[in-house]
């Protein structure tokens, strides 16, 4: 496996420990956004993209955030069952699950080596004047791909076929009464 690109997106104005999102394409084919470059103490580090567990009201049955005190669809509240009943696999306080994560240490070892890498050349573009992140910009399908087959080309003299293009269908012109057609019908004729 290879990280083929790293985007950044630097949260300046983060008031927490948040530092930056970012994107990584594996082998020029799979891209994983969300990741979260997180300020701790040792210095920044990776946290896997996730998402907030939730458990059922036991009353609707509807979909609430763990921890919530009202249920958002019923207004029931929520304490007790809701609380005590944890989603499978999930530990006493965990709130969040990861939505991607690497299986092996290695793995881990070899997308934090490469983010925190791009998150420190990052910064040294932000001190650049014009800078913008690329973080937001569309992926290109066309990037890291082997090159397209060559389009042989016909020799002069021989037949060229023509590409099949789509030709919309014609409809016959609408003659538009003129004035005197107009003038022989008033309005309302044949209506009883």
């Amino acid at each position: 496996m290879e990280i083929t690109e790293v985007r950044i997106k630097l949260m300046e104005d983060s008031e927490d420990r948040l530092r930056a999102l970012c994107s990584i394409t594996i082998d020029h084919c799979f891209v994983i956004r969300d990741l979260k470059i997180i300020e701790g103490v040792n210095g920044p580090f990776v946290a896997m993209p996730s998402r907030k567990m939730t458990a059922r009201c036991g009353k609707c049955g509807n979909k609430n955030y763990m921890r919530s005190h009202y249920c958002n669809q019923c207004g029931a509240r929520l304490r007790g069952p809701q609380d005590v009943r944890e989603p499978e696999g999930s530990g006493a306080n965990k709130l969040y699950a990861d939505i991607a994560h690497p299986i092996n240490q290695s793995c881990r070892d070899l997308i934090q080596a490469s983010v925190i890498r791009e998150y420190s050349i990052e910064l040294e573009r932000a001190k650049q004047p014009g800078y913008k992140s690329r973080y937001d910009d569309e992926y290109v399908e066309t990037v890291g791909l082997p090159p397209a087959p060559e389009v042989q080309t016909p020799q002069l003299g021989s037949a060229v076929p023509k590409p099949h293009l789509f030709e919309p269908k014609k409809t016959p012109a609408v003659e538009l009464e003129t004035d005197e057609k107009a003038d022989k019908h008033s309005f309302g004729d044949g209506v009883f």
